[in-house]
């Protein structure tokens, strides 16, 4: 048990500091980076889809690299190029070379998912495999919840902010060279592409359209609670805290797909991410609502990627690396679509227009379900 614990707790931090810091942060200091750099809101959307950008070219190759030469190289890439993006991030002197540093800091995610799920089918009992997988994915809600003090502590200091997550990020490649296997390349099945059966095409087609809404609060959450709330760096700090503190109950995604199945559990986070995204966003709001808004959908985001995630494993379980890749690409594919579209929408109709068609957006993608073969619940013990 010792070695998997050690596997969980550096795949937790790991995916704490690529998506928390180097992937969603960016949504958090947009207010600044756009009063300092001067950017509209499309030019702003379509910066942030750089980020998902890179993610979807980088979790590719993070697949390939896995299934050949191990989890632990490519886990320490996803570090360092996490540390380098973020490093230019907070010293991009234009918005040119500041959607550069985006994109690569970004695409540290796509790096960082598939050799977790590699390390965690070898050195995790089969049985608490889906258990692990969404407690590490549920890292994202630990970097959420530690960027709002940051925020909070160092006001406008965004490029202060992005070079201290860089220092964050090169503690982490230490920690993957220590904590994750290397000998993960022997048990993958390489070579060509996975089937593109029924179940996996359900598959992209749900997390396509959950990716592309929940760019309405992570690129665009502190600039909605901003125009809506008039709230400055405190507020959107606040905001960022519920996200990611309530987004640590998505850990138990596994466990609650082990239990009801995963079609249940995936319809009724989605009705909740939809209510999230309407509470914080709408011109209705109050301060009280936009926190609960964003606690619903730090919950469900996090809930609903790890039954994706459970969905790809459980549909590719000789290629696990591939399995998650299939489901995580195409929730950051829906990600580079959604944030230009989002801004656009702010831009020619009004925040609210966009808001209440990026909910509508996220309620839709509850129309593919997982089928009978891996959705069913598991049979209770006699």
């Amino acid at each position: 048990m010792r070695p998997s614990v050690y596997l969980g707790a550096a795949g937790f931090g790991l995916i704490a500091v690529c998506y928390g810091f180097a992937r969603f942060a960016f949504g958090l200091f947009l207010p600044q980076i756009d009063t300092d750099l001067a950017l509209t809101p499309t030019l702003s959307g379509f910066i942030s889809g750089g980020a998902f950008l890179g993610y979807c070219l980088a979790i590719i190759l993070s697949a390939y690299l896995t299934e050949r030469i191990g989890a632990r190289a490519v886990a320490i890439g996803a570090a360092l190029v996490a540390a380098v993006g973020m490093t230019g991030i907070a010293m991009a002197p234009s918005p040119l070379l500041l959607a550069s540093a985006v994109m690569l800091a970004g695409s540290s995610t796509g790096l960082a998912s598939p050799p977790m799920a590699a390390a965690v089918a070898t050195a995790v009992r089969r049985d608490r495999q889906s258990a692990t997988n969404t407690i590490i994915n549920a890292g994202t809600s630990a970097g959420v919840v530690l960027s709002g003090p940051v925020a909070l502590l160092m006001g406008g200091q965004w490029r202060l902010a992005f070079a201290c997550f860089a220092v964050a990020a090169f503690v982490m490649a230490v920690v993957a060279a220590l904590s994750v296997p290397s000998g993960t390349k022997a048990t993958q099945v390489s070579g060509g592409l996975p089937p593109f059966n029924s179940v996996i095409m359900r598959l992209i087609a749900a997390a396509f359209l959950m990716g592309a809404s929940s760019t309405a609060i992570w690129s665009f959450g502190g600039k909605l609670v901003a125009l809506q709330l008039g709230w400055g760096n405190t507020g959107a700090g606040l905001l960022w805290i519920a996200i990611g503190t309530s987004g640590i109950m998505g850990a138990g995604a596994g466990t609650l797909v082990t239990r009801f199945g995963i079609d249940r559990v995936h319809w009724l986070f989605l009705g909740v991410l939809a209510a999230g995204i309407l509470l914080v966003g709408t011109s209705a709001t109050t301060p009280l609502l936009a926190i609960v808004g964003g606690m619903l959908f730090g919950a469900a985001y996090i809930m609903v990627t790890g039954v994706y995630l459970v969905w790809g494993v459980t549909a590719l379980p000789d290629r696990p690396a591939t399995g998650l890749m299939i489901g995580f690409l195409t929730i950051a594919i829906g990600q580079t679509a959604g944030a230009p579209l989002f801004g656009f929408l702010m831009d020619r109709l009004s925040p609210d227009y966009a808001v209440l068609g990026f909910a509508c957006l996220a309620l839709t993608a509850g129309l593919a379900r997982a089928g009978s073969a891996i959705s069913q619940p598991a049979p209770k013990a006699i």
